[in-house]
């Protein structure tokens, strides 16, 4: 045998163990591409109900939101007439109800501001309180205070 010849020879074995691989890989890449069409076909089946089911939700969902929508809108106007009806009562009643609650304090403050003292005596006067920076101070200590700040 000749260089050319087992040259020939090695190639050809060569060739051989590829031509093998490849087809084990395609057979394998077959398998995968068979797995991979089943799979594909079982998601579908599974897709389509879920779909569907998705489907008819957004629609009842819509119609909730539509529902929604009309009451707000009921809500709205009901707030709006009870806002008017308010100002209109405020207005009507509120002048003289000020008026006469402003005559009930005016009548008994007058009322109450005298007091019945014994025949022949004047009422005793509360003594006068002044407030300084927040406190009250009794009327001996006011004049106290009153001459320190004048000097």
């Amino acid at each position: 045998m000749s260089g050319g010849e087992v040259a020939g020879i090695l190639v050809a074995v060569f060739w051989a163990i590829l031509v093998s691989f490849l087809a084990v890989a395609l057979a394998r890449l077959a398998q995968t591409l068979k797995a991979t069409t089943k799979l594909v076909a079982d998601v579908t089946d599974q897709a389509v109900p879920l779909l569907a089911d998705a489907s008819q939700a957004v629609r009842s969902a819509q119609t909730q939101i539509d529902r929604v929508d009309a009451i707000a809108t009921d809500v709205q106007e009901v707030t709006s007439n009870a806002s008017a009806l308010s100002t209109t009562v405020a207005s009507t009643f509120g002048g003289p109800l000020v008026k006469v609650a402003a005559f009930g304090y005016g009548v008994r403050r007058a009322l109450g501001g005298r007091k019945e003292a014994p025949e022949g005596q004047v009422p005793e006067k509360s003594p006068r309180r002044t407030v300084i920076v927040g406190r009250t101070v009794p009327a001996a200590r006011r004049k106290r205070n009153l001459r320190g700040k004048r000097d």
